[in-house]
């Protein structure tokens, strides 16, 4: 039996009729363009032609009777058909499962599939979204046709404003909680952050300030909060005199870095805590949601983000993520000197600060064409379908300089023609909290005839969702995707290699390493004596 929508546990509650007067009031069309600027309506009207024009209420087609909130299987790797042609859910910009995934293979294992996050994979790579001119996300969804009867790939790409130059941007007071526990001791773990912050310290503005928490048995704060001016060789000493000690208190760790925060909170700047760890806690409180719960008032009243900086060959990627996703912020992993400073010497400084707080996205598909869909990863994140307009509820916070790809498999209605999708993101202004949104669509003739001869960065994200979803699966099951006109593991990896002579993109012959390595792995695996 077909899964039953895809707005979280109480969207797939709603009654038919509450799901109709949503999907009839929850998404704005702004004109017959896929791609459309960032809009800074905060009351619901079109700026193409100043009114609302509501997609029409979803039909109830003939098909098996489904029963309320039914399921079978694994939520993530099911579709959804009719009543429920809405998909909801908050925005992610981590990396850290790809990373991650990257990292175990060169070592000669395969990912534990809990570890895999599709949306972290296809977000890993570089778009070429039109961009908005202010704060705020330009919308542009677009597809292309599988070798699969009527399945399609449908991909609503979300852009920020392009990253401040290193003037232009707020100032910082960062926060930095450093894991010195004993595994930390591992090549590439303490000695990788060391090496990382010192080059930071340097590059950062004379009017940016710097904290430095460490825990292991217990935390403490090694340097307050400190304007660097004047005072880097105070951070560099801090930061020389770290040495590997007990076990991972991860949760004092985080109590005692947003305590730090607080203490050295600066108005007009923006406020982060960096935590930098393995995640392996094993010592005092190992659960995210009682640790954030400790520190909630810091997140609410005072806005302080939270960044996740997973290091090591063992790590505990669960743990750093729900930290991540319950601290307004996200999380990336790095595995080598080249990835740590590019996190923290680049992107953690360009994209200082914030241009949307509590994004979510809502993608309605049009009952008329659309027979049934799946969302390719997000499991995490979704958000009730009903909950799109509440800003009560908690979405994602989102940089400059980012962009946000949401991949969806989608099996169109025999002869469909016309309107396929609507996709809308609402956000909070981060300094006044006022709500805006910007919508984009899709129409059935817009797709693509063919996947393999669509865009570059289409193929790319299409490639980088079939492993992810390949790599979530046991044994057999993992040579090739689920999804519809999914190729084996060895043909995608010819795929990438091609996609990355075509375009000299270092990041997509990664991704071609990767996927050979996997596919040997699990011929190995199965084959092997």
């Amino acid at each position: 039996m077909d899964h039953i929508g895809t707005g979280g546990t109480r969207g797939r509650r709603l009654r038919g009729t509450l799901l109709a007067l949503t999907a009839a009031g929850a998404v704005l069309l702004t004109g017959c363009s896929a791609s459309s600027g960032g809009g800074n309506s905060s009351d619901g009207m079109d700026k193409s032609g100043g009114r609302n024009l509501p997609l029409p209420a979803p039909a109830q087609p003939s098909g098996p009777d489904t029963a309320e909130g039914e399921q079978t299987g694994a939520p993530d790797r099911e579709f959804a058909p009719a009543p429920d042609y809405l998909s909801t859910f908050a925005l992610d910009v981590d990396t850290a499962s790809y990373g991650y995934a990257r990292r175990t293979l060169e070592g000669g294992g395969i990912p534990d599939p809990s570890t895999i996050r599709p949306e972290e994979f296809v977000n890993s790579f570089r778009q070429d979204y039109e961009r908005p001119g202010g704060n705020g996300f330009s919308v542009t969804v677009d597809g292309a046709r599988t070798d699969d009867d009527r399945w399609s790939l449908v991909r609503v790409g979300l852009a920020t404003r392009a990253a401040e130059s290193d003037r232009e941007r707020p100032p910082a007071a960062l926060t930095f909680v450093l894991d010195i526990s004993g595994s930390m001791a591992e090549p590439g773990r303490l000695d990788l952050a060391k090496d990382s912050l010192d080059v930071m310290t340097d590059r950062l503005r004379d009017d940016d300030s710097v904290a430095l928490v460490t825990f292991s048995d217990e935390a403490e704060t090694v340097l307050p909060m400190t304007r660097l001016g004047d005072h880097r060789g105070r951070v560099h000493d801090a930061i020389g005199g770290l040495e590997p000690e007990d076990s991972t208190n991860l949760g004092a760790g985080v109590d005692t870095g947003y305590e730090t925060a607080v203490e050295g909170l600066r108005e007009g700047a923006t406020n982060r805590v960096v935590v930098i760890s393995d995640a392996l806690a094993n010592t005092g409180d190992t659960d995210a949601d009682s640790i954030l719960e400790r520190i909630s008032d810091a997140r609410r009243e005072h806005g302080i983000t939270l960044f996740g900086v997973g290091v090591g060959s063992e790590y505990g990627d669960a743990l750093m993520e729900r930290l991540a996703d319950k601290g307004d912020g996200h999380t990336t992993y790095v595995s080598d000197r080249d990835e740590a400073r590019t996190v923290f010497c680049t992107e953690l400084p360009r994209n200082i600060g914030l241009t949307a707080r509590d994004a979510k996205a809502q993608v309605a598909f049009d009952p008329q064409t659309v027979e049934k869909f799946r969302l390719i990863g997000y499991d995490n994140r979704k958000v009730a379908d009903e909950d799109f307009r509440d800003d009560r509820v908690d979405g994602g916070e989102v940089g400059p300089g980012h962009t946000v790809t949401a991949l969806y498999a989608v099996r169109t209605r025999p002869g469909a023609s016309g309107h396929l999708a609507t996709a809308s993101v609402r956000w909070l202004d981060p300094r006044t909290r006022a709500p805006h949104e910007a919508s984009g669509q899709l129409e059935s003739g817009s797709l693509h005839d063919d996947l393999w001869t669509s865009a570059r960065s289409f193929q790319v994200t299409a490639v980088a969702a079939y492993f992810a979803d390949a790599l979530r699966a046991d044994g057999e099951a993992r040579r090739s995707s689920t999804l519809p006109g999914a190729l084996p593991l060895d043909e995608l990896a010819g795929r990438a290699h091609r996609l990355a002579d075509d375009s000299e993109d270092s990041a997509v012959s990664g991704l071609a390493t990767a996927l050979e390595q996997a596919s040997r792995l699990s011929d190995c695996e199965l084959d092997c004596p």
